[in-house]
């Protein structure tokens, strides 16, 4: 069967749905073996064949000659004689059977397989797409809201809903707002791709920066440790590979230039960015900025450190609900706690001042 249209048909369906054409070929077999079985009752002996130099679709099937046809996939000796006049019982022939017979009911079940498949391909090559994506940042735009849910347009023809709790405070709820999102996960579900998106997983953050600091694409500056309070506040521990960089100064940019655009796709949230140091008492000092520290008593071997300030810095230090110190410890990976002088005389615990510090 000769059909340039189909042909021309397929590299139309392909470029514009972004598809193999071998994959669409592949689905369109499938349709035709299909609508072949519904007359013939079998397809295990049909084969499909597609030229494209030749503009050709040859459908073809393998009969064995016998004397009675019990069973599909037979051909009497009389009738495979008029195909070849050689034949004889026993022989295995090669017959072309032509689409345009199959019938209105056998070319509808191959019209519905080839778009159940080409259905499915754009199910899984959106799938490919987003799990290459996993772990990493995505701008969304909003398409709807409801009490609960946001939802959210991802491309690719897919959407994702995205409850409100998930949602910072001060994010801009109204439709055709975009939002930058971080993919937690994609699966493949019975219906299509799922994609799990959040904004407030503290590596958005992470990526946020990654994408204003060139530094820490091209390895000379490295993000060492992150922790969040969502729609608040975070702290970020950064290190320079490269003495004549600062991190700190790469990561905020000129006039605070970069990480403004982090703050902007935020919508406000605080940002914290100090030093990384592989001596204790310089990061657990960085890590507690703003608070003015007075003493540090770090243990190496259990990772901890006591933290001594002066009584009217307790409270600034801790930081409302705790949050000061959690981000600290979480950020720089030491467990901390904080006392303060008077304290700390009260249990007849022994400091030296930070400034007084020779290692």
């Amino acid at each position: 069967m000769i059909s340039k249209d189909f042909f021309r048909a397929l590299e139309l369906i392909a470029l514009e749905k972004g598809l193999e054409k071998e994959k669409i070929l592949d689905i369109m077999g499938r349709g035709i073996l299909n609508a072949y079985k519904k007359v013939h009752n079998t397809s295990e002996n049909a084969r499909i064949d597609f030229n494209e130099d030749k503009n050709e679709i040859m459908l073809s099937a393998e009969y064995i000659v016998v004397e009675e046809v019990v069973n599909p996939g037979e051909i009497t000796l009389a009738d495979a004689k008029k195909r070849r006049k050689s034949a004889k019982l026993g022989d295995t022939i090669k017959v072309k059977e032509k689409i345009k017979d199959f019938g209105r009911i056998a070319a509808s079940s191959a019209k519905q397989i080839l778009t159940q498949g080409l259905k499915q391909l754009e199910r899984e090559k959106a799938y490919d797409i987003f799990k290459e994506k996993e772990n990493e940042m995505i701008t969304t735009e909003i398409i709807a809201l409801n009490r609960d849910f946001v939802t959210l347009d991802l491309g690719q023809n897919l959407e994702t809903s995205l409850p409100r709790k998930e949602l910072l405070k001060s994010d801009d709820m109204r439709i055709s707002a975009r939002l930058k999102v971080y993919i937690t996960k994609v699966e493949m579900t019975t219906k299509g791709p799922k994609v799990f998106v959040s904004r407030t997983d503290k590596n958005l953050v992470k990526r946020l920066i990654e994408q204003v600091c060139p530094e820490i694409g091209d390895g000379t500056v490295e993000i060492m440790g992150i922790a969040r309070d969502p729609g608040d506040r975070s702290k970020v521990a950064v290190y320079s590979h490269d003495p004549n960089v600062d991190p700190v100064g790469a990561v905020v940019g000129y006039k605070g230039s970069r990480i403004l655009e982090v703050l902007e796709a935020l919508q406000g949230e605080r940002i914290d960015i100090y030093k990384w140091s592989s001596k204790p008492v310089e990061l657990i000092a960085s890590a507690m900025e703003p608070a003015k520290i007075i003493a540090i008593n770090p243990d190496k071997k259990k990772k901890q450190a006591l933290v001594i300030v002066n009584d009217k810095d307790l409270t600034a230090a801790i930081g409302v609900r705790g949050q000061n110190a959690k981000l600290a410890a979480q950020s720089s990976g030491w467990k901390i706690e904080i006392k303060s002088i008077t304290q700390a005389k009260e249990e007849g615990i022994r400091y030296r001042r930070i400034d007084s510090e020779t290692t």
